[in-house]
């Protein structure tokens, strides 16, 4: 399918009840409200079209944007690409997913992590701990930086109280992350999550609630699936 074609397409998949869902979360114009369950069905038309899924998130739609996120190899992604990238992530969803998922599978994981988790602009910020995050989740623990991890775990339960609205909520997710798929960090990261309690951020006007770390991890242990890696993180 063509670029025409995929933008004609979502447009047809849109619906005003998803759009006004999207904009209660903070989606700007333009945007045609397409469930993730539809991107996903298009993606098999753009996945080995590498040309198209960068001209897709360079549209802004955010429909096209996210569909851009799950379909472009990672692989190919330059860091030049990623930065531009990030610096049109301007609400949570752009930042946190889709352009996490890709930083993190791409050549310049680590790099663009640190870098974008010390930003001034809350979304990049947002963007370097999702990263980070979805990083450890598919990297084998013997190719991590346990001390970093370690510094960044008592970043999080020094700071995550007075840092921006959404850079609390990634920096739940982080402690999140590091207890669940990071064995040898688990007791680390419960202990960190004990101490950082409920962590409260505005959602504005919808139903999305933070997790409680300590009780994420312990559901996560229940199970018996500390440690264990995901293939992709692209979702």
């Amino acid at each position: 399918m063509t670029y025409d074609e995929i933008m004609q397409k979502l447009e047809k998949l849109g619906s005003e009840q998803i759009k006004q869902i999207y904009q209660n979360h903070g989606v700007k114009e333009p945007h045609f409200g397409v469930k993730i369950g539809d991107l996903k069905k298009l993606v098999k038309f753009v996945k080995k079209d590498h040309e198209l899924a960068l001209k897709l998130y360079d549209s802004g739609n955010h429909d096209a944007m996210y569909l851009a996120g799950l379909s472009v190899n990672p692989k190919l992604m330059t860091k030049e690409t990623l930065q531009d990238w990030v610096s049109k992530a301007y609400w949570y969803m752009a930042a946190e997913y889709t352009v996490a998922q890709v930083a993190a599978e791409s050549e310049y994981a680590l790099e663009l992590a640190r870098e974008w988790m010390n930003a001034e602009e809350e979304m990049i910020a947002v963007c370097g701990w999702s990263t980070y995050s979805n990083y450890l989740s598919i990297t084998p623990d013997e190719q991590l930086d346990i001390l970093e991890i370690k510094e960044l775990l008592n970043q999080v339960k020094t700071n995550i109280h007075e840092e921006r609205n959404r850079v609390r909520y990634v920096m739940n997710s982080f402690v999140l992350s590091v207890g669940t798929y990071v064995a040898e960090l688990n007791e680390e990261a419960k202990q960190v999550a004990e101490q950082i309690g409920k962590v409260h951020v505005d959602v504005g006007n919808t139903a999305c609630k933070v997790p409680l770390a300590a009780d994420y991890i312990k559901k996560v242990e229940a199970k018996n699936r500390v440690g264990l890696k995901r293939k992709t993180c692209i979702c």
